[in-house]
């Protein structure tokens, strides 16, 4: 009997669930209730990489709870969850809310180089219990370009960068003013297929079992 692995996505993010269809899933989705607030408030020092990758496992834990819930005993789930937070001069930002804050943290990107931190977990569920999780961090480097106040102005009042990490977006109007990356442009995105990849492989799943060939057609 062939075993039909199914996936869902524990993110709200429409970014995360486009790169996940357009290279051949189908997943369904469960928002985690997680306060990334509160809990990066517990956290104190953590190593920024750490941070990421226990934020990703809040989520997943919250996530799983969701699924277990389901009655789905027969089942084969794997469900993926992620973190992204821009690390600049030392300090981790996240998702900035305001335009005040997108505006502030785009004058301090501006014309300079950060790191762009996703922190993934990969959780396998089967038979109502959970078989395998993984985790792993993935940091790509952007270079931002050097625009001025009116055209951070102008970036900030379109409410694109207020509920994205870093407050700037690869895929979007943010992309306009990102000169470079250094690194895997999926992460940037809001979750690496090469760090997933890794990360089914230790929970025993090819990727390649997981396509829907044509369902995001």
């Amino acid at each position: 009997m062939v075993t039909t692995t199914s996936v869902v996505l524990g993110s709200a993010s429409p970014a995360r669930l486009r790169v996940l269809r357009d290279a051949g899933l189908d997943p369904r989705v469960i928002v985690s209730d997680v306060d990334e607030d509160a809990l990066l408030a517990t956290l104190g020092d953590a190593p920024p990489a750490e941070v990421v990758v226990r934020l990703a496992g809040a989520k997943a834990d919250a996530v799983v709870a969701a699924v277990l819930s389901g009655d789905r005993d027969s089942s084969d789930v794997v469900v993926l969850t992620c973190d992204s937070m821009l690390l600049l001069d030392g300090r981790l930002s996240g998702k900035p809310h305001t335009v005040p804050a997108a505006r502030d943290q785009w004058r301090r990107m501006r014309g300079r180089s950060g790191q762009l931190l996703t922190g993934h977990q990969v959780t396998r569920i089967n038979a109502s219990r959970v078989v395998g999780t993984a985790q792993a961090s993935a940091s790509t480097t952007i270079h931002f370009a050097d625009i001025d106040d009116p055209t951070i102005d102008a970036y900030a009042a379109t409410g694109e960068p207020l509920a994205v990490a870093g407050a700037f977006t690869l895929d979007g109007l943010g992309g306009w003013f990102v000169d470079a990356i250094d690194g895997d442009p999926s992460s940037v995105i809001g979750i690496g297929l090469p760090t997933v990849r890794r990360l089914l492989d230790e929970v025993g799943i090819d990727v390649t079992t997981l396509w829907r060939l044509g369902s995001s057609a």
